[in-house]
């Protein structure tokens, strides 16, 4: 029988009856004033890093409108469209959680802009990642699984290009707009944020409508591949990077070295993704800010699985595993820890007759 992963029906019933709403995470046992330190947050590292985003930004969105309409232009397009479509993904969920600046409006100004690039309500995502932390790839409860199971492998394709998530984020703003919220939003999110929820939806509809007006009037898409058209073109990098976030490892249990995985990436990856490929760690201690997580890293290395070393063997070992859901839905990543390491829960028992 399929599961039910909707956050008002079966799944989540049945993830409360279990125990596996909001449950204790299994941690590595390290000195705190280490975990102390690494969560010490710089507003100068945060600007030096956010300056270079908007400016590459702004450079390539320059260069590429002075070639436009030519073909010279569309190398710039492509930088401008990751940095837009991706970079923004790394730094909406950083200052969601309030870790990049130390200084608060920052965080919120960043949080903002980035949200807006990504058509994601800046209040109900904010409430939604909280959930994901609290439960995470619990079915029923986390409401950020990024494939349920059977995996839809042509969905999967085609959000390579933001089509299905802007569709459905541009849907979720015209519900907004229109003064309702979303059932399994009622879920996680505060009575007292459904009032700027619909404001911020009906500003944004306002923005988008004016540039496509802007367009109409010039005859020409270049308003809407400077604000709109790059979520889609420029999605592709924060796809590809937070597949593997979660993706074909264990559902419903409460160990994040199960349900989680960390894989080495190239500097212009990182940066693009905010050091967010290490994502084990961020899960396990999620107040330790993104340019801290290598040190992290090293910090509880001895107690997690070896991280995968690129993106390219991330998805030699994913893919195979995805084919094998469509016929085995329980099929599963269990990856070996070190030796000396905690052992994982006898929750990983269960798993290991579907282990691959």
């Amino acid at each position: 029988m399929a599961k039910d992963y909707t956050l008002s029906g079966t799944g989540a019933r049945i993830a409360v009856e279990q125990g596996l709403a909001n449950p204790k995470w299994y941690r590595p046992a390290v000195d705190p004033q280490d975990i102390r330190a690494l969560m010490e947050k710089s507003d100068a590292i945060a600007l030096r890093d956010t300056v270079i985003w908007l400016g590459v930004m702004a450079v390539s969105a320059a260069i590429a409108i002075a070639l436009w309409p030519s073909w010279w232009s569309a190398p710039f397009w492509a930088v401008y469209g990751v940095l837009y479509g991706s970079a923004s993904d790394a730094r909406w969920h950083e200052c969601g959680h309030r870790t990049a600046f130390k200084t608060a409006w920052m965080n919120n100004a960043v949080y903002h802009i980035a949200s807006f690039m990504l058509v994601r309500n800046p209040y109900t995502w904010r409430a939604s990642h909280v959930r994901h932390h609290t439960d995470t790839i619990i079915v029923g409860r986390d409401p950020e699984i990024v494939a349920m199971r059977p995996p839809d492998l042509a969905r999967l394709a085609l959000n390579l290009f933001g089509l299905i998530d802007a569709w459905n984020l541009t849907l979720r703003m015209f519900l907004h707009a229109g003064g309702r919220i979303h059932p399994d939003e009622a879920t996680y999110l505060r009575e007292t944020d459904h009032a700027k929820v619909i404001l911020t939806a009906r500003i944004w509809v306002a923005i988008y409508a004016a540039t496509i007006l802007l367009a109409l009037w010039t005859g020409s898409i270049l308003p809407l591949m400077v604000v709109g058209l790059p979520r889609l073109y420029g999605a592709w990098h924060h796809v590809m990077t937070g597949m593997l976030q979660h993706l074909g490892l264990a559902e419903n249990v409460t160990d994040h070295r199960l349900n989680t995985r960390t894989v080495l990436m190239n500097p212009v990856s990182r940066f693009i993704y905010l050091n967010m490929n290490y994502h084990l760690e961020h899960h396990m201690f999620t107040m330790v800010p993104s340019y801290h997580l290598p040190k992290l890293h090293k910090l509880i290395r001895h107690d997690v699985p070896a991280p995968d070393r690129s993106i390219v063997a991330a998805y030699r070992r994913l893919l195979p595993v995805l084919v094998r859901q469509l016929k085995y839905e329980d099929a599963v990543i269990i990856r070996d820890l070190p030796e000396g390491a905690t052992p994982y829960r006898p929750e990983v028992e269960r798993l290991r007759p579907f282990a691959v």
